[in-house]
């Protein structure tokens, strides 16, 4: 997705070009990846001649949102201190990692 956001329309083989040497990918993989991203309506797909142009549906926003509320809900039933306590146990929370989530929350009884 991230090559999509920065410039689209664009091929499976632009993309592979781009990110198969750094992830190990092949052409493959790349297209069962566009086409996971299809059903999930995140990109569409228009024919070029003998190949498809795919484009992104949804911002990059709106794709973090989307898959965060997927994860969330599936890992720890849509509550966020669960998660926020996994992540202090098992990956050490720095002092700036803290005083963000403080002051995060802050601002959320702030707006309450």
């Amino acid at each position: 997705m991230d090559v999509l956001w920065r410039e689209a329309p664009r091929s499976a083989e632009d993309i592979l070009s781009e990110v198969g040497p750094a992830q190990n990918w092949q052409e493959g993989t790349v297209k069962s990846l566009l086409n996971r991203l299809l059903r999930k309506n995140a990109v569409r797909a228009e024919r070029d001649g003998r190949r498809y142009l795919y484009t992104p549906l949804l911002t990059r926003q709106q794709y973090v949102l989307q898959e965060s509320k997927g994860l969330l809900d599936r890992l720890f039933g849509g509550r966020v201190a669960p998660l926020v306590a996994h992540f202090s146990e098992h990956r050490k929370l720095s002092k700036k990692d803290i005083a963000e989530l403080r002051k995060l929350l802050q601002e959320l009884d702030d707006e309450r």
